[in-house]
């Protein structure tokens, strides 16, 4: 099978047995994309929403990529479809083609299967690039209410509507993911969802992504790391951006200008992201990078600063560190923004952000 400029499309199989289809195109530096939601090996090169996307990669880069379990070309009936086979699956598709070193790209939630990937073979990975991920799903308990909210009724969609000849439902999907979409675009989108997905697998991926909770490892991720994610992301809060670059050491973060989840040709973010991703792959490893470096943020903390913090990693409330130390819960609070002021950190993610950094140096 073939399809896109030189693509040559295999199989391989998983250790459970499940077929996974991947690929590779151009060439140049080395650039595996890890898995997301939504894909389909051969479709893709002929949709207006990732045919423009793959050839700019593929220009000057040797990109290699693959279906996830579930979608597009491998397996449709898995019965595993677990965040570990995810990561399983990258593992396979890198072995298959017997990969030196080279520089993974996660998008959406293929940021987290990198991070997971990264942790396990930092000897293979020379550079990491994350746009528009997380570390924590939908459904995990640190995100906001109405983020929890939003997950619940995006997953009654795909369960009652994902099927139907009716494409409104899909298209809910479609105008988060490309807000500012055109006609075609929103079209293809649309096609997409059906062609590399049944409802069943697509409410499945979807709760499962929805429960992703890499947080506990980020700290581990020793791999010159560039974080990058879309000021008004509707898919994923920029706030969940802001605390993966936290959470991994040394990493670098970049602020994209506008609201489209998905990269395509017209929205703001498309010549930022190319030309920070080629300078990256050009040169990742920043000196310094390859081993724990010092927060000089976390060393200018007052000791009682520090006492605060360490009681929020432990997971105590603002009334529960009052009374721990004696004090009122507005002097947490202050204690609190001047911690936050000095890490640079802001928003509903913040706290989190903090807590792992002071976990991550008492390590």
């Amino acid at each position: 099978m073939s399809d896109g400029p030189n693509q040559q499309i295999r199989l391989l199989t998983a250790s459970d047995g499940a077929r996974i289809a991947f690929a590779r195109t151009g060439t140049g530096p080395l650039l595996v994309r890890a898995a997301h939601w939504l894909s389909h090996l051969e479709f893709d090169w002929e949709s207006p929403v990732w045919s423009d996307f793959l050839r700019e990669l593929s220009a000057d880069l040797t990109l290699v990529r693959y279906d996830a379990r579930g979608t597009g070309l491998s397996d449709r009936d898995t019965p595993d479809l677990s965040f570990e086979a995810m990561v399983g699956d990258l593992e396979s598709v890198v072995d298959e083609l017997g990969l030196g070193r080279f520089v993974l790209l996660g998008m959406s939630q293929g940021a987290a299967i990198s991070i997971a990937y990264a942790v396990r073979h930092p000897e293979r990975v020379s550079g990491m690039v994350l746009c528009g991920g997380y570390a924590r799903g939908h459904a995990h308990r640190g995100r906001a209410p109405d983020q929890q909210k939003d997950a619940e009724v995006m997953l009654e969609l795909i369960r009652v509507g994902w099927g139907t000849p009716n494409p409104k439902f899909r298209r809910v999907f479609a105008t988060m993911f490309l807000p500012d979409g055109t006609a075609a675009q929103t079209d293809s989108f649309d096609a997409l969802q059906r062609a590399s997905a049944s409802p069943d697998v697509a409410y499945r991926l979807r709760r499962m992504f929805d429960g992703i909770d890499v947080t506990g490892i980020c700290g581990q991720v020793r791999t010159p790391t560039l974080v990058m994610h879309v000021r008004e992301d509707a898919v994923v809060p920029f706030d969940e951006g802001r605390l993966l670059a936290a959470l991994i050491p040394g990493s670098r973060f970049v602020p994209l200008p506008g609201r489209s989840h998905m990269m395509v040709p017209g929205v703001p973010a498309w010549d930022r992201f190319f030309g920070e991703l080629r300078a990256f792959v050009a040169a990742p490893d920043p000196p310094g990078v390859g081993g724990p470096t010092p927060d000089l943020a976390l060393a200018s903390l007052s000791g009682r600063e520090r006492e605060v913090m360490q009681l929020v990693a432990e997971g105590r409330t603002n009334a529960e560190i009052a009374d721990a130390l004696v004090v009122s819960p507005r002097t947490v609070e202050r204690h609190l923004s001047n911690v936050y002021a000095k890490l640079g950190l802001e928003g509903k993610a913040a706290r989190a952000a903090a807590a792992a950094r002071i976990s991550r140096a008492h390590a």
